[in-house]
């Protein structure tokens, strides 16, 4: 999406359970993405404002603490070059609720905790392709 082509592309990462953030960088770094991680809202939306470069895809928890992952996906929205970037969210929510909610917020996928690590590496891929 957003990626020159001459550096692998980077994935924004916002989740505030440790264990999951380590999968989820472990999983995506074998792939060859870059991974800037933060752990939890405040710090997403400070990066959000005030990054430089703009992620070619965003991994976003639903619960966070002090900024919810729907408040972030409008600030993600509204931030100019980084409206188009797609955003995936990850809840341990299951609920057509939420799935509508995210969806509607702006979110590009949503995906329930536990993930299947295949399952989310293949809508990485998907929402990262650039082709037809």
């Amino acid at each position: 999406m957003q990626n020159d082509n001459s550096s692998p592309p980077l994935v924004l990462v916002v989740e505030d359970d440790d264990h999951i953030a380590q999968v989820l960088r472990f999983m995506l770094e074998r792939q060859g993405y870059r991974v800037t991680h933060l752990a939890d809202g405040r710090a997403a939306s400070e990066h959000i404002a005030t990054a430089g470069g703009v992620p070619d895809l965003i991994l976003l928890d639903v619960m966070l603490p002090y900024v919810d992952g729907f408040e972030l996906v409008r600030l993600v929205r509204d931030r100019a070059g980084w409206a188009t970037v797609p955003i995936l969210m990850l809840t341990a929510k299951n609920t057509e609720r939420d799935t509508v909610r995210a969806l509607d917020a702006g979110a590009s996928d949503f995906v329930i905790k536990p993930f299947q690590p295949n399952e989310l590496l293949a809508r990485v891929r998907r929402h990262l392709r650039t082709g037809p």
